[in-house]
């Protein structure tokens, strides 16, 4: 797309196109990029609980437009007034979590040691300015004014962030209600910005001012972003949140159960087809005991989904084609739902395969992203076992059991948690709480970095770096390093965790 050229706004359940907002032009990203990095600096400094009343107040706008943003969001992505009402709610949320976060200070792992040796004194500093790449699937939650936006903010860094091409109307107009409530609320321009188009988006990737890149989308997106930015002169890092095959396992136990598999089969479908199976954390593959009937019981579960629309025109013709590679690869139909007549609509389907056909390198083991779910049963622990290693690592898996005395629990939990960043168990995996607990990350390719997370407190860790200070005098130290710790934060003094009281330290300071 040129510079100026509109980014066309689509209407999954027609098809129908309009004119979106104009791309941005590369020198109009540059001198966005160096506004960010100017305030910095006065960001980074600015005490915790103000960047909190920052988010607060992009919570309110969220909160007070959420009609507006759902019709329009709804507009661009069929996803349904319902569910993107409670989005833009979780949204507002998730928001206010991460001030509160910022807040409270532990993120900055303050540690002061002064009992032996020199006085050395260290704290997480924020890296600088974050370009953002949101997500399709959650215009909200991971888009302009979500997860990685709200986190960057709380730890101090600016935000340059990239319209969606899937809802580039809904983009621009969140991009207008979070910059508007920052300066409102008295942050500094360079606070955050919002860029559209895809030249628009690697220009911002490569700006010697951007410090870190959060991405949240396809395999291939986020493998492109991590080599650019490896390429750049002085590289960044990438925290790309990409998601691949989410196992569930029924366990022996729960199939034996009355009415476990049925009940396990019906968690499975409700949760492959929630949002038309365009969920990261979609469970995509069920491994089952052989003779459980769980395809059968599946396939009866599917019958009672609703088909819908996917987000864009190359979603649904990868959908259709991924199913069709599926099948190619070994997986047979089981069933499916007829889907609707227009539009980028998709058909959901059940798929059933041979344990054997789930060999390395085999289509059966990447993500189709759609609703659309495979079932593979298995010969008892020692072939779960083996299934489980030929496996891609993952976001998330889950385990359906048969209570806390099954005993296939321990070692599935274990296994799982060697290749997943989240383990559920007697639950499904699509819905992440933001919560000080929550990983939402993996190793890869689930992820790009698999010590972070997208949500959760733990998030704001991905924009800050440690940095220590020998023998500095009080006045040049950073706030939360001074003895009388104006921002109240909690500290390890001398090896011993102190709560944050905002008390001077006591003893000689140099």
């Amino acid at each position: 797309m040129s510079a100026g050229a509109a980014e066309l706004s689509r209407d999954p359940r027609t098809g129908a196109a309009s004119d979106g907002p104009a791309a941005t032009a590369p020198a109009e990203v540059a001198r966005l990029a160096a506004v960010a990095a100017r305030d910095a600096e006065r960001i980074a400094a600015t005490p915790p609980a103000v960047r909190a009343g920052w988010l607060n107040a992009v919570a309110d706008a969220l909160e007070r437009d959420a009609e507006e943003l759902a019709a329009l969001a709804d507009s661009e992505t069929a996803l349904g007034l319902e569910r993107l009402r409670g989005e833009v709610g979780r949204t507002a949320t998730q928001a206010r979590f991460y001030g509160s976060v910022a807040a409270e200070g532990s993120w900055l792992d303050v540690r002061i040691d002064r009992a032996a040796g020199p006085d050395l004194r260290r704290m997480n500093r924020p890296l600088g300015p974050v370009a953002v790449f949101g997500a399709s699937n959650f215009p909200f939650g991971f888009g302009v004014a979500g997860h990685d936006t709200a986190s960057a903010l709380a730890a101090g860094c600016p935000v340059l962030a990239k319209a969606h091409p899937a809802h580039p109307l809904l983009s621009a107009r969140l991009g207008a209600t979070v910059a508007a409530a920052l300066r409102a609320a008295g942050a500094p321009e360079g606070a955050f910005a919002l860029v559209t188009g895809f030249d628009a988006g690697l220009v911002l990737v490569d700006a010697p001012e951007v410090a870190a890149v959060a991405f949240t989308g396809s395999q291939s997106g986020g493998t492109a972003l991590v080599e650019r930015a490896a390429r750049r002169p002085v590289p960044v890092p990438v925290f790309a949140e990409m998601g691949t095959v989410n196992p569930a396992v029924l366990t022996p136990a729960a199939a034996a159960a009355e009415g476990g598999t049925a009940r396990a089969a019906a968690g499975f479908v409700a949760s492959f087809t929630l949002g038309q199976g365009q969920f990261c954390t979609k469970p995509g593959l069920l491994l089952a005991p052989r003779g459980s009937g769980a395809a059968e019981a599946a396939a009866k579960a599917l019958a009672e989904v609703e088909p819908g629309w996917l987000l864009t025109e190359g979603i649904a013709e990868a959908y259709r084609q991924g199913v069709a590679d599926l099948v190619a690869a070994g997986a047979e139909p089981v069933a499916s739902v007829a889907a609707a007549g227009q539009g980028f609509a998709a058909a959901p389907t059940v798929l059933a395969a041979p344990a054997e056909a789930l060999r390395p390198g085999s289509r059966l083991l990447a993500e189709c992203f759609g609703p659309v779910a495979l079932v593979v049963e298995y010969d008892g622990p020692a072939q779960l076992r083996e299934l489980l290693g030929r496996l891609q690592p993952s976001l998330a898996a889950a385990v359906a059991s048969a209570g806390p005395a099954d005993p296939d629990l321990p070692w599935l939990v274990a296994r799982l948690s060697g290749r997943a960043g989240r383990v559920v168990v007697d639950g499904w995996p699509t819905g992440v709480a933001t919560s000080w607990a929550q990983q939402h990350g993996g190793p890869w390719p689930a992820t790009s970095r698999p010590e972070a997370t997208s949500v959760g407190a733990a998030a704001l860790d991905r924009f800050t770096r440690p940095v220590a200070f020998q023998d500095v005098p009080q006045a040049a130290l950073p706030e939360p390093l001074r003895d009388a710790d104006p921002w109240g934060v909690p500290r390890r003094v001398d090896g011993v965790l102190q709560p944050g009281t905002g008390r001077p330290l006591e003893g000689p300071t140099r």
